[in-house]
């Protein structure tokens, strides 16, 4: 019995999410035929034009891209025909995919989530498990269809979610796990080995797209949910403090804390000496162990605290 066929793949794909599964296909037996991301933007501090991490990644290997605007256009449909890809993987692409290219591989589109579906829909799932408190998380393969990440799916996989982890350490975590399995569901599907299925219809929950205010907390919250919120906000978009009256500003990079623990000052309300950094929250205080000011290195609170020459009272306000 010979080799499988092997399918011709079109990807889909924008951030350095995609990454490992761009690199994982570009490396198998089936053949990458072309990739789509989206237009490259303005990056980092100096807001220079450059490369997406997926357009860098597919020209160091010489493979065809296409930027469009939007991905349904005529002259980007006409561009994906001539690619005469048999099935389309997208990972994190970041663009409404219209039917026009949905139906132009005759096996379709399969996206690979980071989450468990039908659990957190949407453009941020990691985010919303780590604020969630959620114990897992994971990839599943779906086809790609109007509704959002409501495709039926065919492979899951799951991995726990450490009691500390960040929303980056995470991320990183899954990319490679949507690597692995995408492979694995491509390999099904060129083998008729698939079976895809409906997600239930229970347990739907929306993960949207998070902005700046996905990082403000209120110290007047238990501190279970602060510390969610720090992670889950960790490096993008940061939870951003400033004490006053001193002004010092920086970004809490990993905290502790536990509720009960001598919650006697009022919510905001920070402590500081002996190398230690503390708000209160609502139930207790959290600790700073890690931080960032604005322009500099991270450092550990004993270091900030070194050179902050915060006054006797000082209260936390987020920003």
């Amino acid at each position: 019995m010979g080799e499988p066929r092997r399918l011709r793949v079109l990807f889909f794909g924008t951030p350095e999410f995609a990454l490992p599964a761009l690199r994982a296909l570009a490396e198998s037996r089936h053949p990458l035929v072309g990739v789509v991301c989206q237009p490259d933007r303005p990056r980092g501090r100096g807001r220079k034009v450059e490369p997406t991490p997926v357009r860098a990644e597919a020209e160091a290997r010489s493979i065809p891209v296409l930027q469009p605007d939007k991905v349904g256009t005529e002259a980007a449909v006409a561009w994906m025909r001539e690619r005469e890809p048999d099935l389309g993987c997208v990972v994190a692409f970041g663009q409404f995919i219209p039917r026009s290219v949905r139906e132009l591989p005759p096996h379709g589109l399969v996206n690979a989530h980071a989450s468990l579906l039908p659990r957190f829909r949407g453009a941020a799932p990691v985010q919303h498990a780590i604020l969630e408190g959620d114990d897992e998380t994971g990839v599943t393969i779906i086809r790609i269809e109007r509704e959002m990440d409501a495709g039926e799916w065919c492979l899951m996989r799951r991995t726990p979610i450490g009691p500390d982890e960040t929303a980056g350490e995470l991320s990183v975590r899954l990319a490679v796990l949507a690597a692995e399995a995408l492979l694995e569901a491509v390999e099904q599907i060129a083998r008729d080995e698939a079976r895809f299925q409906a997600q239930p219809a229970e347990g739907v929950t929306l993960a949207p797209k998070v902005g700046r205010e996905f990082g403000r907390v209120s110290f007047e919250e238990p501190v279970y949910r602060i510390l969610r919120r720090i992670r889950a906000a960790t490096p993008w978009p940061g939870v951003d403090l400033e004490l006053r009256p001193s002004g010092r500003r920086f970004r809490i990079l990993r905290a502790g804390g536990k509720p009960g623990w001598d919650a006697s000052g009022a919510p905001g309300a920070v402590a500081h000496g002996e190398g230690r950094l503390r708000i209160a929250a609502g139930d207790g205080w959290i600790e700073v162990h890690r931080l960032q000011v604005p322009g500099r290195r991270p450092v550990d609170a004993a270091e900030f605290l070194r050179g902050a020459r915060l006054g006797a009272r000082e209260e936390a306000q987020s920003l």
